[in-house]
Order: C-alpha cells, then structure tokens, then sequence
C-alpha cells in the first residue's frame, strides 16, 4: 500500500514540480497548483458520489417499513462497533445483488440492492453491510476518488503539453488525445491496484464483526447470479462489492480481486 502509494504520489509530484516550472515559479503558482488540485479531487468526489447514487436510482430506505427495520438496526450497531455515525440507508433497483458505500465517517452512505436482500438470510446482509460500512469507515471512497483525481490531472497535464509543444493543428489534438489517455491508463493500473487492496481490507474488517463464514456465503451467492441484467454503470460498479467484469480487459485490470480468493481468505 505504502509502494503503490508513493508511485501514484510521484506522478502528482513530478506534474505539479512541472507546472511550477513553466509557469516560473513563486510562491502564488505553488498555491494556486495545490489549491487548484484540492479543488479538482473536490468537485470529482461532490459530483461522483451524486452521480453513482442517481445511476442506480436510489432511494432512502424507510426505517419505520418492517422490511427494513432489521436492516437499519444492524447498521446501527455495526456503525457503534466500528466508530462511526449510521450512515444514509439506501435501496435501489439494480438488476442484480450487489451493495456500495460512498462518503466519508460523518456523511457516508450505504447503498443495497432489493436482489441482494431478497437473496441473502439476515447473517449474510449483515457480512456485506460491515464491508460497506469498511470502507466508510477506513475513508476508501475518498481514496479512490484521490487517486483517479491524480490520474486526471496527469492526464490533462500531458494533453496540454502535447499541444503547447506542437502547432495546434487538428494532428496534434488527436495525438494529445491518445498521450492523455495513455498516461491515464497507466497512472489508474496503480490506482485498480490501490482498490483491490481495499477489498481485502474491507473485508477482514467485515470478518472482525460479523466473522468470515456469513460473507463467504454472501459472496458466493452474489457471484452465481446472472450478472447480465445489472444496470450499474461502470463507475457505480468500482464501488460496489463485486465489480462487473464485461471485458477481458476489465479482468486484467479490475478495481476487485477475483471472488474466489476472497471467499477463500475470509474461510482462512
């Protein structure tokens, strides 16, 4: 993690060392760079957490409907073991059984498919909402969004040279186009690596609480159904409990580790 980390740090630092650079440096540029990344890795996560949630279509999750009661007091419980405010409850149609969090300890949000609560007994959902709650928890989300906020910028970053060291013409766009999303690609392989990690972490957290053997069986579950009909969008599905794999590219490079591997270390 701590690796991984750095590497994706030194990419934002040699970008920003390189702003700084040609704009000629002072005191106002170094501001005006970090304020202007603070304020980029802002507006992404306001704007993802809103846009993953109205994806799915979510909807507030009544505590007074006898369907959800058992839901809301075991989140309440598990929010008081780990040290959290009770997050947002939402439920959503999705097509298929799956569950994400966003936000942060004091404004999170958890998000369960009506699937995944029909599918699952109450030890099994109590499994997946502690690894929602996970990752609330240990700041994830915000992580990410960090993380593909520096692969953005780097991105941006490398267009624009691209075309300042060029003659603008319609050439050097496409070429700045295809640096950008190569640069890109290569910054977020640190970045699926960084979320893969996390997914073990959520879900020895998640062991701790509810014990490993009810998750094993959520995610065994979850991963036999027919994927098929899900209607979560792909930056909705990075956040979710098992990603969609629609690629072989998406296996290769995936936000999750394989499901049979985590079944098998939560069985360990």
């Amino acid at each position: 993690m701590a690796v991984v980390g750095s590497i994706l740090f030194g990419f934002y630092a040699v970008v920003a060392l390189a702003l700084y650079a040609a704009f000629g440096g002072g005191t106002t540029i170094l501001a005006v760079i970090l304020l202007g990344s603070v304020g980029f890795v802002g507006v992404q996560y306001k704007i993802g957490k809103w846009a993953a949630l109205r994806s799915v279509g979510a909807e507030d999750m009544p505590e007074d409907d006898p369907r959800f009661r058992e839901i809301h007091r075991s989140i309440e419980r598990m929010s008081d073991e780990m040290g959290i405010d009770k997050p947002r409850v939402m439920v959503a149609e999705m097509g298929v059984p799956n569950a994400f969090a966003v936000g942060r300890k004091k404004a999170g949000v958890v998000v369960v498919s009506a699937e995944l609560i029909h599918m699952l007994d109450h030890e099994e959902l109590e499994g997946v909402l502690a690894h929602e709650l996970a990752h609330i928890r240990n700041r994830d989300v915000i992580m990410m969004v960090i993380g593909q906020g520096i692969a953005s910028i780097v991105a941006l970053v490398a267009q624009f040279a691209v075309l300042f060291a060029g003659d603008n013409d319609f050439g050097d766009f496409i070429m700045a186009m295809v640096v950008g999303n190569i640069v890109q690609f290569i910054v977020m392989i640190f970045v699926m690596a960084i979320s893969r990690y996390r997914e073990y972490v959520a879900d020895s957290d998640a062991a701790e609480i509810t014990g490993g053997e009810p998750l094993a069986r959520a995610l065994e579950k979850i991963n036999s159904a027919d994927h098929s009909r899900s209607r979560i969008d792909e930056q909705a599905s990075a956040l979710c409990i098992k990603g969609e794999e629609r690629s072989l590219l998406s296996k290769i490079f995936s936000t999750h580790p394989p499901t049979e591997k985590r079944i098998q270390k939560l069985r360990a």
